[in-house]
């Protein structure tokens, strides 16, 4: 018998003691917590256009893309009384199972109107299964200054289009291209004028 194979189940060993000579890292977890990578795919968040309608128009395609069915989403009308949304329909229910959820954002591409997007909270761990069951309430965006909560009329233009248009615009520079008494019919105006110039 060679002497290298009297060592072979010596061998096995050998990254045990290297390790035991290197300084260890401790993370100081919940204390101290690291920053996620700037993508990193967290909880789902459903967001708001800069006058406080959804984004979400309740047509059920992040459903029928998840391929875990941890996305349950039931869609009704809006009315001129009772406007969530600048489309004709709203998402009325709106529930993502996080014991199904694999987080892998497939619900995001699918989603038309970029209502839907993940944030980079991670900590969604709980000792109660019903409470791993998200809401809309749970899952909407906060609202922010200048930001009004639904149901009320569309603030952004008198048509869906004129809606769309400014709501392309970013959320600082979009209540500014109203007016302040949010005057859409003067933002319509001052396009026009700047696409006529254009021409010439």
């Amino acid at each position: 018998m060679a002497l290298t194979d009297f060592l072979n189940p010596v061998k096995g060993f050998g990254v045990s003691f290297h390790q035991m000579f290197m300084k260890s890292e401790t993370v100081q977890y919940p204390e101290v917590k690291k920053p996620t990578a700037p993508r990193f795919h967290g909880r789902h968040q459903l967001n708001r256009w800069p006058d406080g309608l959804e984004k979400c128009v309740g047509c059920e395609l992040c459903a029928w893309a998840c391929p875990a069915d941890a996305i349950y989403v039931e869609g009704a009308d809006n009315t001129e009384e009772e406007r969530y949304s600048p489309g004709e329909r709203y998402g009325r229910v709106y529930q993502i199972n996080y014991l199904r959820c694999i987080l892998c954002g497939l619900c995001i591409e699918a989603c038309p109107t970029r209502a839907l997007t993940m944030t980079n909270e991670y900590e969604l761990a709980d000792d109660s299964r019903e409470s791993l069951i998200y809401t809309k309430d749970m899952l909407l965006a906060p609202l922010r200054e200048g930001m009004e909560a639904p149901p009320h009329p569309m603030r952004l233009g008198e048509t869906e289009e004129d809606y769309y248009r400014l709501g392309l615009q970013p959320e600082e520079s979009a209540p500014a291209a109203q007016g302040e008494g949010g005057d859409a019919a003067a933002a319509r105006e001052g396009r026009r004028t700047r696409k006529s110039g254009d021409d010439k």
